[in-house]
């Protein structure tokens, strides 16, 4: 899949070394659910603030918001900080 947004992008990262791209944080959640976690070595989303760099989705703290627009539309995005995100959803 070509990623259009890279701050909303995520990545799934099988055991086994296999990569799974998503255009949104979003998508890759709703993978989950069917899939579970299990045969994932690495579930990885974009810093919002800093979108060229990977950290993990289950340290990674959230935002939604409507003037953040994701690509497929769940207005979700990624945040290394607790802090970083309220000062998001501060501005």
């Amino acid at each position: 899949m070509t990623i259009v947004d890279e701050p909303f992008a995520a990545e799934l990262v099988t055991k086994k070394g296999k990569v799974f791209k998503f255009d949104a944080i979003e998508c890759m959640v709703n993978y989950l659910k069917d899939k579970g976690e299990d045969e994932f070595a690495h579930l990885l989303v974009r810093d919002f603030e800093s979108p060229k760099d990977w950290q993990e989705a289950r340290q990674s703290t959230y935002l939604v918001s409507p003037n953040l627009p994701s690509p497929m539309g769940g207005n979700l995005s990624a945040y290394k900080t607790e802090a970083a995100a309220k000062a998001m959803q501060a501005e």
